[in-house]
């Protein structure tokens, strides 16, 4: 119980938006994930492109915010991976 406690306080706990920012970004990696199941026609490069621009933002925000984000960062990463993933299918796709 201590320890629950200890977290529910802490500089990072759910009772601040160093919990809440990277559990709603979470949502980018799952349509992310999802998108995986569509034809690569559909892809907006641009989209896809500002996605990873904007997780390689946050990936450094994440890793330099004081205490660092290692929840934030997590997600940041999954999402390049997965961006990363849906811009190589959009090049292909272009030929």
């Amino acid at each position: 119980m201590a320890s629950f406690r200890t977290f529910l306080n802490s500089p990072v706990g759910p009772k601040t938006t160093h919990f809440w920012g990277p559990v709603a970004n979470w949502g980018f990696v799952l349509a992310g994930l999802v998108d995986m199941q569509k034809p690569p026609e559909m892809i907006s490069g641009n989209m896809t492109a500002a996605m990873c621009v904007y997780s390689a933002l946050f990936m450094r925000f994440a890793w330099m915010v004081q205490p660092r984000n290692y929840l934030l960062l997590a997600c940041h990463v999954s999402n390049e991976t997965v961006q990363l993933y849906q811009l190589s299918r959009w090049a292909r796709a272009q030929g």
